[in-house]
């Protein structure tokens, strides 16, 4: 009789536990949220830290215009102040009072009046510039001058009161009887 044996194949190694089917898992209970982080406070201008710039295609977007940058010292740099403006020089308004007349030699022309300077009283005596040209200047008045011109301050001269407002000139021709 034939004798058979049956040669098992074993492996070499020893026998190792089975390792179990992965179970379906429970549902996993859920994460708390997360919680975000504090937001950043943008910083003062004063810092000028360069701020980041997103990201833009060249093509879709125009360069920036060139602005001038300053430098750290002439931003501290508090503004020059400005000289105090003092009022302009102011000159002093003066009044003149021309007449043309030839009086003769030896004799001169006053005026008397209202204002300052005049008085209706006594005359004040103009200034011989000409043969026949007689001035007087007067002083700054709020208010203007009444006149009338005499000879010698004797002899006054015909028809109305002549007037000139304060800082006018006045040129006369005065008439004697």
């Amino acid at each position: 009789m034939k004798k058979t044996t049956a040669k098992s194949k074993v492996s070499p190694a020893p026998a190792t536990k089975p390792v179990p089917a992965p179970a379906a898992k429970a549902p996993a209970k859920k994460a708390p949220p997360k919680r975000k982080a504090p937001v950043a406070k943008p910083a003062p201008a004063a810092a000028l830290a360069p701020a980041a710039k997103p990201a833009v295609t060249p093509a879709s977007v125009p360069p920036p215009a060139a602005s001038p940058v300053r430098p750290a010292a002439a931003l501290a740099a508090p503004a020059p102040v400005p000289a105090p403006v003092l009022p302009a020089a102011r000159r002093p308004v003066v009044t003149t009072i021309t007449a043309r007349i030839n009086i003769g030699f030896g004799n001169a022309l006053h005026l008397r009046g209202e204002g300052p300077g005049l008085s209706w009283d006594r005359g004040v005596p103009m200034e011989c510039i000409a043969a026949d040209l007689w001035r007087l200047n007067l002083g700054e008045s709020a208010r203007g001058y009444t006149f009338k011109v005499l000879v010698n301050d004797l002899t006054w001269n015909s028809g109305p009161d002549y007037t000139v407002a304060s800082g006018g000139v006045v040129n006369l021709t005065p008439v004697f009887p």
